[in-house]
């Protein structure tokens, strides 16, 4: 993760988790740990999400950040994004990666997470990205190709590699780093 050249202020980097938080050995960590400029979006429960709170912490995150942002999605992470974004604007976000979208109205969803059952899809007010497995348990690649279209979202199918989570064996995801760095960091 590199920061702004030119005397341009740097862009904030902000990490938005799913269920359960993204620990030492999931990617989007790694990433927080090595840029220097990022921003981690805390939540009081990580197991039990409420909407209307996560959408309250994240908007709090990004109210106290002066400058560029760009958002960093994991999972439920990514629906948080698109229920933030229906009810809130700020014109300094200058992309968003949505990694791993989930369907919330899958078998596997979590029925722990609550108010996320009708997502809101309205095209995003900045650019995106979603990237997406083809054998992801928590959302398919057809929910994937439809929410990229709601959204006006760019895809970026990695084949298959589950969940693109701590479980699928990615570390620090250079491949991902490229598909990021190729749309957001160049």
């Amino acid at each position: 993760m590199e920061p702004a050249g030119g005397g341009e202020p740097a862009v904030t980097y902000v990490f938005i988790a799913g269920i359960g938080n993204s620990g030492p050995e999931h990617w989007q960590y790694m990433w927080y740990k090595r840029a220097g400029n990022g921003v981690w979006v805390d939540h009081e429960s990580w197991d039990n999400p409420v909407r209307d709170a996560w959408v309250k912490d994240l908007d709090d995150v990004l109210t106290a950040i002066d400058g560029p942002k760009i958002l960093i999605a994991h999972s439920l992470g990514c629906t948080l994004v698109t229920e933030w974004a229906c009810e809130h604007a700020d014109d300094a976000i200058t992309g968003a990666f949505l990694v791993a979208v989930p369907d919330v109205g899958g078998p596997r969803f979590p029925t722990g997470a609550v108010g996320f059952g009708t997502p809101r899809h309205d095209p995003l007010p900045f650019p995106t990205v979603i990237v997406a497995s083809e054998n992801d348990p928590y959302g398919s690649l057809a929910h994937s190709v439809a929410a990229a279209g709601r959204l006006g979202a760019r895809l970026v199918n990695v084949g298959s590699r589950g969940h693109l989570n701590a479980d699928s064996g990615l570390a620090d995801w250079p491949a991902g780093w490229s598909v990021f760095r190729d749309h957001f960091a160049g």
